[in-house]
């Protein structure tokens, strides 16, 4: 089993070190987080780093790399105050990552790779029509991560849509039935595919499977 010290990582090609850092921790969620500036410009990017927060409120949140560089999405939503996160299916893959690209700020990523723009009454941000599970967020914080300069965003789900056919009867959303992808790394997209559920774990008691 190969063995990488600290010293290791950081003398190892700027490359090959972003790959195995990006992908040594596991599975991450795929997802596509849509903006409009003041202007009237639509923006799609892909984030493979959205997390829950809470239910109660409903929270999620994200990492911004570094603002050393053009963020459009954080321009955005720091002007408007909302963004929507929209999940990466198989059928798109392809086109989600291309919103990796580099594009300019008067240049529409959903137009640029091929999705729709999709709109609810109240609420200003784009979702993607594509999606099957789907998020409307109000800004609500941000913090500074001074060790590496990036920023962890606070959103409050103000709107939730889901396709029908997913959900279960306790709420639980079955995203093998939708067809969600996960990330691996930067750029390894894969499919999710449900093992088990279980019940509420308890000491001292034995653990059982919710679908037996």
């Amino acid at each position: 089993m190969p063995h990488y010290t600290k010293d290791d990582i950081i003398n190892l090609p700027g490359l090959e070190r972003m790959h195995l850092i990006n992908s040594c921790g596991g599975v991450k969620s795929a997802n596509l987080i849509g903006t409009i500036s003041k202007q009237g410009i639509t923006n799609l990017a892909v984030f493979n780093s959205v997390i829950h927060l809470g239910s109660n409120p409903p929270m999620l949140s994200f990492m911004l790399r570094p603002t050393t560089v053009e963020r459009h999405s954080y321009n955005n939503f720091k002007e408007k105050s909302h963004f929507t996160v929209n999940h990466i299916h198989e059928s798109f893959v392809d086109k989600a990552h291309q919103t990796s690209a580099k594009y300019d700020e008067d240049v529409s990523e959903f137009k640029a790779v091929g999705l729709t723009e999709d709109y609810i009454d109240g609420f200003e941000a784009p979702f993607v029509k594509e999606s099957k599970i789907k998020m409307g967020c109000t800004y609500v914080n941000e913090y500074f991560i001074k060790e590496h300069g990036c920023r962890l965003i606070i959103g409050e789900i103000q709107h939730l849509l889901v396709e029908d056919g997913i959900q279960g009867k306790d709420g639980f959303l079955d995203l093998t039935q939708a067809n969600s992808a996960g990330i691996i790394g930067l750029d390894g997209y894969v499919k999710t595919e449900l093992i088990e559920r279980f019940e509420y774990a308890r000491p001292n008691k034995k653990l059982k499977p919710l679908n037996k």
